[in-house]
């Protein structure tokens, strides 16, 4: 199709740019008028709720799409930086783009003098559950921190249907619910038909020598899937540029048989539109089955082959030759899910831009960086080669020459090292035969990355030590960051002017700017102001508790705050297991006054975890009798949190006086909720783990609450043999609360109902409860204890602040920029 030249005189086109980008009030509540009435199509006496959110979000949609159109259109091009993810938490749009705009307090204004609830539409938007926890959050982090800094960059990922799950809570049991994030449909992105890709899956491939003698594959697949990208736009902080998060939905070529259905079949009329569209239907389906594992992979090919696919569209419209790919773009691979990209591009190059194998080689190294974000080695992605083989045939040769060449070469550097060589194969040959993705990702990248001091250091001498030893100059850490737009100006406005008063607002873009704070610590107004902002956000945050869940808390109380993702290492059970310790103080000693606390829970088991689900049944369970017991006379109160996601987070993470992260150490990466809390003035309870040790540098060490064994402690009592009964036997206080659970006391008298529990703790502890539990206790005594003084609670809460600038994403993205990607701002 030639391109045609449409012909607009400049000043129709400064008029209507003018309309839809001004910030005046009046201007904002015409655009907002007129998008109810001709966008939603409702007058102002017929319009819902969901109408008046819409029109609001056009009109600011309208802001955006201004500096997203001057960002695209920017001619000095820098290296872009494509960020690889199947995930992306992104949390509600509305809000993030009214504060990245600067219009927050304008917009409020205008929807209250319409007779409208401001509050109310903002909440009225539904989050895009587009991924499981940490993982995704960061990489929306980095998305906005990336715009903020005026880097180019896109992220890519899929456009599930239907994301994490909703959660909610029946007889103390977590209960999944369809997340429906769609239904209304989603006023912030927009789709891009013209721009879709195709996928093959399946088939076979045919070798053949072309007219010129080269070596060529041909892949003919069974299957092809369309994939059609939706672009969302990410404003940086009062800049003007605005950057691309492009997900992928997969259709079908044809989405329906006509001669199938005039047949009488109508099934199979639309079977093929179906199967394609599963592809990216729900988000991290149960991969138990061969099915579900089969499914998992279709996903991450899908979305990485049209992530590449569209970078060189991108190359071609920019009339580059193919080999300039590198120098155009750089990839971040976010974990193991898009490593499969090493091999797609090699694909690509090779079979569909006919370059040789070194040339192609040398681009696709030159292209990928890789983060690994766990040392659990059961997290790091394998796929058979039976599996793999029959669903990416092309690929599975790829790889296969690809581990031919990198193993030549170790084998000439080892030559009598056999284990080594084994232990380095892209392909694990132990037994049934695997795909190892993250060797796939270190062998393809020129960088690889941990996620906090520890984690990287530990990556080096465990799980990735044979590659450190080969290419330790590709192996540096970038501590994970958040981004202080939403985790503080959004959700803690409070706080947030009050940080304000006092230094300015570039504390907001520069988050070491906040070590100025340091000088009002002791000043005792200023003490006072702070406990106030807490305390206001408290009184909030027990509202929504009554509303949700009808347990009354005491906003005076401490708020002991422990949400993330449920999982053993997590250890929300040695949580349990203190507040089941100061339910036996109080019950042996009615009289007895303790420190009044409020314990707050929030996070979701994945739907095939028994033993993460039995945890939350725990919680609920002991919830349920501790608050409606008279002798504890309400001094300890338990409370979950239901379907804990970046919206309700906005009111959890200004209320936390403690912050649990009590994860068993070595086995957190990094964590970003223990930062998210130390920014907005909790104090930290925890090991040392993940990023808690940079934390605790950060903060110092007597404004933080260390307990338990560290990862060499942990190493050297395994080497020695580890009984965790032991501890049961010789810790009268730990016996006792195990066997008030194992009586069935918190369960109705039914004794069966969480031994397994009980029995994984005695028997194998695997996550070192039973080992850190008197060490937890004690450093919860001195919490209580710590918390009765309030001046200098809130003058260390203050401290955590201040020091708590290293956690920006900004910072870790300055990091990325200059030592992995090697870009720089483009300022538009």
């Amino acid at each position: 199709m030639t391109e045609q030249k449409i012909q607009v005189s400049e000043s129709t086109m400064i008029q209507a740019e003018n309309n839809r980008k001004s910030l005046s009030t009046e201007a904002i509540k015409h655009d907002f008028l007129d998008k109810l009435l001709y966008v939603q199509g409702k007058s102002l006496s017929l319009a819902t709720k969901n109408d008046f959110y819409m029109a609001l979000a056009y009109t600011i949609r309208d802001r955006v799409l201004n500096h997203w159109i001057s960002s695209n259109a920017h001619k000095e091009r820098t290296r872009t930086v494509c960020y690889l993810s199947a995930e992306f938490l992104m949390g509600p749009h509305l809000g993030n783009n009214l504060i990245n705009l600067g219009i927050y307090d304008l917009v409020k204004q205008v929807i209250e003098e319409l007779g409208l609830k401001f509050e109310e539409l903002l909440e009225l938007e539904e989050e895009p559950g587009l991924g499981n926890g940490g993982l995704g959050r960061l990489a929306a982090c980095y998305l906005d921190s990336l715009a903020t800094l005026e880097v180019p960059a896109l992220g890519y990922g899929i456009r599930y249907e239907f994301g994490i799950f909703d959660q909610e809570i029946r007889d103390g049991w977590q209960v999944e619910i369809t997340d429906k994030w769609l239904r209304y449909g989603n006023p912030w992105e927009i789709r891009r038909p013209e721009w879709e890709a195709h996928v093959k899956f399946g088939g076979y491939t045919e070798h053949f020598t072309d007219s010129e003698g080269r070596f060529q594959v041909r892949w003919i697949p069974y299957q092809v899937v369309n994939g059609v990208p939706f672009d969302t736009p990410i404003l940086g902080y009062k800049v003007n540029t605005a950057n691309t998060l492009r997900l992928w939905r997969a259709e079908a070529p044809e989405s329906f048989d006509f001669s199938a259905f005039n047949r009488g079949d109508y099934y199979g009329a639309v079977d093929q539109k179906v199967s394609c569209e599963n592809i990216t239907k729900v988000l991290y389906p149960n991969d138990e089955s061969l099915t579900g594992k089969q499914l998992r992979l279709e996903q991450q090919y899908f979305f990485v082959s049209c992530s590449l696919q569209d970078m060189i569209r991108i190359l071609k419209q920019r009339n580059l030759p193919i080999e300039s790919f590198h120098e155009e773009f750089t990839v971040q691979l976010n974990d193991t899910h898009p490593a499969i990209a090493v091999a797609e591009l090699m694909r690509l190059l090779l079979d569909e831009h006919q370059l040789d194998w070194d040339t192609a080689w040398g681009i696709t190294q030159k292209t990928f960086a890789y983060t690994n974000h766990t040392l659990l080695p059961e997290a790091l992605e394998k796929w058979s080669l039976d599996l793999f083989g029959s669903l990416l045939p092309r690929l599975l040769e790829i790889i296969y020459e690809i581990n031919h060449r990198f193993l030549t070469e170790i084998e000439f550097l080892y030559p009598d090292d056999h284990e080594r060589i084994a232990r380095l194969s892209i392909i694990d040959e132990s037994g049934e035969r695997y795909i190892r993705m993250a060797n796939l990702a270190c062998v393809g990248s020129h960088a690889i990355n941990g996620v906090a001091q520890l984690h990287t250091v530990l990556l080096q001498e465990t799980v990735l030590r044979d590659f450190y030893e080969i290419f330790p100059e590709k192996f540096s850490n970038k501590t994970n960051g958040v981004t202080p737009r939403r985790f503080m100006v959004l959700n803690n406005p409070g706080l947030s002017n009050l940080i304000t008063s006092k230094i300015g607002a570039d504390w907001i873009k520069n988050l070491e700017d906040l070590r100025q704070l340091e000088a009002f610590v002791d000043d005792s107004a200023f003490r006072e102001q702070w406990f106030n902002v807490k305390r206001n956000n408290k009184v909030q945050l027990a509202e929504r508790i009554l509303q949700r869940t009808g347990v009354v808390v005491n906003p005076d109380s401490m708020f002991d705050v422990q949400v993330k993702r449920i999982h053993e290492y997590k250890r929300q059970h040695l949580n349990v297991l203190h507040i089941v310790t100061l339910y036996n103080r109080l019950k042996e000693n009615p009289e007895l006054e303790i420190t009044p606390r409020t314990f707050i829970f929030g996070g979701k088991a994945a739907p095939g975890y028994f033993a993460a689900k039995l945890i939350i049944k725990l919680i609920n369970s002991v919830a349920e009798v501790v608050n409606n017991d008279p002798d504890i006379r309400g001094q300890i109160k338990v409370v979950f949190l239901p379907d804990y996601n970046v919206t309700n987070s906005q009111l959890v993470y200004p209320t936390a006086d403690l912050s649990e992260q009590i994860s068993t150490a070595g086995k957190e990466a990094s964590g970003t909720g223990n930062m998210k809390f130390a920014l907005n003035g909790a104090l930290t309870i925890g090991t040392l783990d993940g990023a808690n040790i940079e934390i605790r540098e950060q903060v110092g060490e007597e404004n933080f609450f260390l307990f338990g064994l560290t990862n060499d402690e942990i190493q050297t009592l395994r080497w020695q043999g580890y009984y965790p009964g032991s501890y049961y036997e010789t810790n009268h206080n730990l016996r006792k609360v195990i066997d008030l659970i194992a009586s069935g006391h918190f369960a109705n008298g039914d004794v069966g109902l969480f031994r397994p529990l009980i029995e994984s703790l005695l028997y194998g502890d695997h996550y070192m409860l039973m080992a850190d539990y008197q060490s937890y206790i004690d450093c919860q005594d001195k919490v209580s204890q710590a918390y009765l003084d309030t001046s200098n609670w809130t003058r260390m809460s203050i401290l955590n602040t201040a020091r708590a600038g290293k956690f920006s994403s900004d910072r870790a993205i300055r990091e990325y920029c200059q030592d992995i990607w090697k870009v720089q701002p483009q300022p538009i």
